[in-house]
């Protein structure tokens, strides 16, 4: 008889997430119910960033790239709405 030993998921997108030193995010950013207002925060996170490696556009947007894939199917419809129309206003608050 095989013994199966269960091995604990370990997924590097929870551990980036939560350690990750790129931005500093207010808690909470991708809960929020007004994309213009997460679109802001995240200026405002990667404009003030010591840490990044990019420029602040390209910082921001990866962020919110970021957690929409690793979120993938269980992200509900109405929340990955919001998160896109979050970057069509991150676009806004840099002119881009």
């Amino acid at each position: 008889m095989t013994m199966r030993i269960k091995k604990s998921k370990k997924y590097w997108s929870g551990y980036v997430t939560k350690h990750s030193f790129a931005l500093d995010l207010e808690p909470g950013v991708f809960t929020w119910k007004d994309p213009r207002r997460i679109a802001r925060s995240l200026k405002k996170s990667a404009e003030v960033s010591t840490n990044r490696k990019a420029r602040p556009f390209q910082s921001a947007m990866s962020m919110l790239n970021f957690y929409i894939n690793r979120a993938g199917k269980n992200l509900p419809s109405l929340r990955k709405k919001i998160l896109e129309q979050a970057k069509v206003e991150l676009r806004k608050v840099f002119n881009k």
